[in-house]
């Protein structure tokens, strides 16, 4: 009876020991889990500093990860090294060629301006049709590589509501100039109101909108802005009497490349009114259209008042 009570506590003894073995291992494994995927977290959210060796974890998994987080590292830093030599690059081609080009067009208007033969109008007039639609392909190129490579840096501060129309209008004069198109921008009631957005790329924003305005809207037309002043947003309304837009595509034109089958004669490649959303998302705005197919459309851009909570 004795050595029959001896095995049964040895066996109750050995089972003891067992599950508190295994208990062990089990939570050293979790921890040591738990380390990897803190380790993979903090990766995923951009912190590729290598982690120092932890006894508790297998050390052939430590440094494998702390090897891969160092050649993760270096891909990033020569990823942006590379997009800021790309962004230098293309900043730089725009400089050398539109200076030319706005020579060109600059003598070609003069030109035009001259007596000329029904030989030499024809071909200055040719001249300046050509030179227009260089400078076109070459904005939208520009454009088109920004949005590429990612490179709209926004850096928001408390700008004049009228400086930023006053500035976009002027980029689009020439255009309504060519079609007799009157900008009218009513903006004597809100000389001092200011909202909080970058300058440079607000303004190109809002150039893109009018441009779109002039170029579609009929000859010897009127595009209004007005501002209207809500208590956290900053509206710019853009009013036209152009061709407008289908109820059905009014959700899809800020799609990036997205055109209408209604403008495929127009020159354009889609970017304008996506680049537009973009710039007023970074920076905590939107836009919305009204708009009715041969009715024109009213564009509304909204801007924070002041830097957010």
């Amino acid at each position: 009876m004795y050595p029959y009570i001896v095995n049964i506590g040895l066996l109750a003894c050995g089972f003891c020991i067992f599950a508190a073995t295994k208990r062990y291992y089990q939570s050293q494994a979790e921890k040591t889990y738990e380390n990897l995927l803190h380790i993979l977290d903090r990766s995923l959210q951009g912190d590729l500093t290598c982690s120092s060796y932890d006894e508790t974890m297998d050390a052939a998994v430590t440094a494998r990860l702390n090897r891969l987080m160092r050649i993760s590292q270096r891909h990033r830093q020569s990823a942006e090294e590379e997009r800021d030599t790309v962004k230098a690059l293309i900043s730089d081609i725009a400089h050398q060629v539109r200076t030319p080009l706005t020579n060109m067009m600059l003598y070609t208007g003069l030109l035009k301006e001259q007596p000329l033969s029904a030989d030499a109008r024809h071909l200055a007039d040719r001249l300046q049709k050509q030179s227009d639609k260089l400078d076109f392909f070459m904005k939208e190129l520009v454009r088109s590589s920004y949005m590429e490579q990612e490179m709209i840096a926004i850096a928001p501060t408390q700008v004049s509501v009228t400086e930023l129309i006053r500035s976009a209008c002027q980029m689009v004069e020439l255009a309504a100039i060519k079609k007799e198109i009157v900008l009218a921008a009513d903006t004597k009631q809100v000389e001092e109101l200011c909202c909080y957005a970058d300058k440079k790329w607000t303004t190109e924003a809002i150039a893109n909108v009018l441009d779109n305005a002039v170029k579609y809207s009929p000859i010897k037309s009127v595009i209004e802005i007005s501002v209207i002043c809500y208590e956290v947003f900053v509206c710019i309304r853009i009013k036209d009497d152009g061709i407008g837009i289908r109820e059905e595509e009014q959700g899809l034109v800020f799609r990036r490349f997205y055109r209408s089958d209604d403008v495929k004669e127009q020159d354009g490649y889609g970017i304008g009114l996506y680049l537009v959303r973009e710039v007023l998302a970074k920076q905590g705005g939107y836009a919305r259209i009204r708009s009715e197919h041969g009715k024109g459309t009213v564009m509304q851009l909204y801007l924070l008042k002041s830097a957010a909570d």
